[in-house]
């Protein structure tokens, strides 16, 4: 690579940060940080007793992740990409799960002095998996300090982590869904991760990014949504955050049922710009031009019932548990790899 490039990997304990990172190092043809964990004095501890050692434990990792990227990162970068296996950013995200009150305070009033000084990545790669596959992932390594790891400690790390790339705006995201995935094994794995890289660093095949959603805010009951840019992945995952928020519980049955009366409202909005064509076909006399007067005409009206559409279909997937975004650029592969097959 031509350019110098600062990628950040995230996710919860167990979803291989560390993994891909190494093997992103070659492909990127990259300098390699990998965090300093094991150092942490009091982490056993605290997986046995998260409220007595909380605090001893989140300070340490703040100094710890600020000593060593406020030395590295910016000196690596003047001659060669990097690749973390960790950002500074996560060091907060933890602290919000571990800290309350007045210990909380006095970590935030630290970690905004420190995180000035800190260099944002250019991507950050947000891997995920289900609570399921990440206990048996921990099991596995086995490593001695997390054993004491309650599972519900680890759901608690999971819905951390999607709340707050939800809202994340410092770097942009990229999310993979890493359950079915095997990068160690399966080279076509690692090969997919490391060209949706590439691609989001815009030295691969570049897909468009979406919307980008700020925190979302309330005001009289509503939802208030301020733009930026951000891709599908991050559309859904802000969806799911705002429903939990709300408190509206997962109804597969009563969201697919409003996934068709949206699309049914939308056929009857299609049907409108039908019979507009038609009348006007008799004073344009020309096919495209009275289709294209006809839209102009109910544009507003279709907008609306594709975003509701849109909105649906999210909340519908997230009752599956499936990514669109992940599923859309599978089917795309697919129709590569098949040309017969149509996408």
């Amino acid at each position: 690579m031509a350019e110098k490039y600062y990628v950040a990997i995230e996710g919860p304990i167990g979803v291989g940060k560390t993994t891909l990172a190494r093997l992103m190092q070659k492909q990127l043809e990259a300098e390699l940080l990998l965090e300093v964990f094991e150092e942490n004095p009091f982490l056993s501890d605290f997986y046995a007793d998260r409220a007595k050692y909380a605090f001893q434990t989140q300070i340490f990792f703040l100094l710890s992740r600020y000593r060593q990227q406020h030395q590295v990162i910016a000196r690596v970068l003047q001659h060669s990409s990097l690749v973390s296996d960790y950002t500074f950013a996560k060091d907060e995200l933890f602290a919000r799960l571990n800290l309350s009150n007045d210990e909380l305070t006095v970590y935030g009033n630290l970690h905004r002095v420190l995180a000035e000084k800190i260099p944002l990545p250019d991507l950050v790669v947000y891997l995920r998996a289900d609570l399921d596959v990440l206990m048996e992932r921990i099991e596995v390594r086995d490593r001695t300090y997390e054993r004491a790891m309650s599972r519900q400690y680890m759901a608690d790390l999971i819905q951390a982590y999607d709340k707050f790339f939800s809202t994340y705006s410092e770097a942009p995201v990229l999310s993979v869904d890493t359950n079915s995935l095997n990068i160690v094994r399966n080279p076509q794995d690692l090969a997919y991760i490391a060209e949706r890289i590439r691609s989001a660093l815009g030295t691969g095949t570049h897909q468009r990014r979406l919307l980008e959603l700020e925190t979302p805010a309330q005001e009289g009951g509503r939802v208030i949504i301020e733009g930026h840019r951000r891709r599908l992945s991050d559309l859904q995952r802000w969806h799911s955050v705002s429903d939990q928020e709300a408190g509206q519980a997962c109804d597969l049955y009563q969201d697919y049922i409003t996934l068709q009366a949206g699309l049914g409202q939308l056929a009857g909005e299609l049907g409108q710009v039908w019979g507009l064509q038609a009348k006007l076909m008799a004073q344009v006399g020309n096919r495209e031009e009275a289709q294209s007067q006809a839209l102009q005409q109910r544009v507003t009206h279709l907008k609306e019932q594709l975003a509701t559409s849109l909105a649906s279909l999210m909340r519908l997937a997230n009752d599956l548990g499936i990514s669109l975004e992940e599923a859309y650029l599978e089917k795309i592969r697919d129709s590569n790899a098949n040309p017969g097959r149509a996408c």
